[in-house]
Parts: C-alpha cells; sequence; structure tokens
C-alpha cells in the first residue's frame, strides 16, 4: 500500500508544499463530519452573490484557520470570501479553494467535494503555474484527486485515516458522457450546435449540481463537462481561480484539455480573484470539437 505522504516523498515534492497538501487532506474527515449538523443555509450571500449554506461558511472557515495556524502559507482566496486573506509573508505558497463545491445538495446526500489549488508566490497566476490541484471527493468513499505536475493520482481514505493509493498515472479516456450548466433556453448558437452534435452522436447526460463530482465521472469514463456562456451570464458562472484552473490542471495532466470554448483557460492570468469563465473541460478531442465551432 503506497499512502499519500510515500507518494509525495516518491515524487520529489518540495517538504512545504507536501505539508500543506497533507494538512488540507487530513480536514476531509471533519468536513463530512460536519454535514449532519450543518444542513441550512446560512442566511448570507458570498463574494458572488450567492446565498450560501452552512457548510460553505463552516468548511471555508475550517480550513482557512488550520492554514493560519500552520505558518505554512503566504496567502489564501477562497470563493466564499471577498477579498485574498494574507498570513505570512515569508512562507513560500499561497491557496486557491472551493471549500465546498455542490453543498446545496448536501441535504439530499448527493456527491460535493473540495476543491484546491497551490501557487509558488501569490494568488493571481495562470493556471498553467499551479504547483499543485487536488479536490476531496465525498462520496461513499472519501477520495482525493491529486496532480503535482507529474500526472494524476487518486487516493481513498480508509478506515485507519490514512490515505491510501487506489490509481496512479491516471488517463482520462475519449469518452461520451456529457453535463452542461445553464438553461438550454438561455444556450447561445454554438453551446447549442455542440450539445447536438454530442447528443447524435449518442452522448449520455450526466449533471448534478456538482461540478467537481460531474468532473470525477469525466475523468474516470471520458466525455466533457460544460458551464458554457449565456444570454443572461455572458462571462459564465464558474470562478477562473477557484474551480476552473484547479479543475483545468487536473483535466490537463490526465491527458484531457480545458477551454472557455475559444482558448486554454490556463494560459488566462486572472484580473480579479472572483473572475468568471466560460469552462469546457474534459477529453481532449470534446475541447477540440467546441473550439472547432467557434472557428468556424
Amino acid at each position: 500500500m503506497t499512502t499519500l505522504q510515500e507518494y509525495l516523498k516518491n515524487s520529489g515534492v518540495y517538504e512545504d508544499l507536501s505539508k500543506i497538501i497533507i494538512l488540507i487532506a487530513e480536514q476531509a474527515a471533519p468536513i463530512r463530519a460536519a454535514f449532519i449538523s450543518n444542513q441550512s443555509y446560512a442566511g448570507s450571500t458570498n463574494a458572488s452573490g450567492e446565498q450560501q449554506a452552512a457548510m460553505d461558511t463552516w468548511s471555508d472557515t475550517h480550513i482557512t484557520r488550520v492554514l493560519a495556524r500552520s505558518g505554512l502559507v503566504r496567502a489564501v482566496a477562497s470563493e466564499e470570501q471577498n477579498d485574498i486573506t494574507t498570513f505570512s509573508s515569508a512562507a513560500k505558497y499561497s491557496v486557491v479553494m472551493d471549500p465546498l463545491d455542490g453543498s446545496s445538495l448536501i441535504s439530499v446526500n448527493l456527491c460535493v467535494g473540495t476543491i484546491v489549488g497551490i501557487y509558488d508566490g501569490d494568488v493571481l497566476q495562470a493556471g498553467k503555474n499551479l504547483k499543485a490541484a487536488f479536490y476531496m471527493l465525498y462520496g461513499p468513499m472519501t477520495t482525493l484527486t491529486l496532480t503535482v505536475g507529474r500526472g494524476v493520482a487518486i487516493f481513498a481514505l480508509n478506515t485507519n485515516g490514512v490515505y491510501q493509493l487506489l490509481e496512479d498515472n491516471v488517463k482520462m479516456p475519449e469518452g461520451n458522457l456529457y453535463g452542461s450548466g445553464g438553461l438550454r433556453t438561455e444556450w447561445l448558437a454554438e453551446h447549442t450546435k455542440y450539445i447536438a452534435e454530442i447528443e447524435a452522436a449518442g452522448g449520455k447526460n450526466r449533471y448534478s449540481g456538482s461540478f467537481v463530482a460531474d468532473f470525477h465521472q469525466v475523468l474516470k469514463y471520458g466525455g466533457v463537462y460544460a458551464y458554457p456562456p449565456t444570454e443572461k451570464s455572458p462571462d459564465g458562472k464558474l470562478r477562473l481561480v477557484f474551480e476552473a484552473n484547479p479543475i483545468g490542471f487536473i483535466a490537463t495532466q490526465a491527458g484531457g484539455a480545458v477551454s472557455n470554448g475559444v482558448s486554454n483557460t490556463l494560459a488566462i492570468t486572472p484580473a480579479k480573484v472572483h473572475q468568471r469563465t466560460p469552462i469546457y473541460v474534459g477529453s481532449r478531442g470534446m475541447i477540440e470539437a467546441i473550439e472547432k465551432i467557434h472557428r468556424a
């Protein structure tokens, strides 16, 4: 059995970066334990104007407090916080996170997750500069899907509280799963054509409302997750810094790709911390197809 700690050591990951990854990964158990008593809405909105679930605020406060106490982190940018929170200027790494993606699904016992990216230096960098990206998925198992820039590995939290390697060198196949956000009546012509082509080819619809859970299916079986520009939201819904970049980095490391429909989102340097972006992430062929439609 290869543990997360052994994997990081064998991959030559710097000590402080390993410590941050392990520290955040250890928070999966307390986050999951808090689900039972935090199923309501918090009566507040986040920086994007979205109503916060109690678990959104609980997870954000918990992880932020843990990182602050560690002394390992320069700054944290969270989907649930208005601004970047600065800790130690002497620290090397900064963390971006969606503390609990899909939190509204907890009350109906569907899969949700935590998305994390780690940079060397400040927060507002292009996604291609990530030193590590991972997500914890709270489903029948608690899993950790990780890249440190050397491919993708999946771990499971066992009954002893240890992350053990399930699969190394994960490769995303070309598949036919698809999921798309946004109201169909508000889709733009390019996206409508794209989905019609997928459906005509026998694509299978998979969309739960949890970005990280839907992406994990795509990672394993192939296909595409999309949240396109729409008539009402031309910049899409997902956040570049907290969601698109970490997940897109993982997809690319698994042989897939990520795009805003026109170009690779990992090449974009964010102008602001809560910047939104359209997103298509998944099998390389699926991403090439939407970009081809936009070039036509």
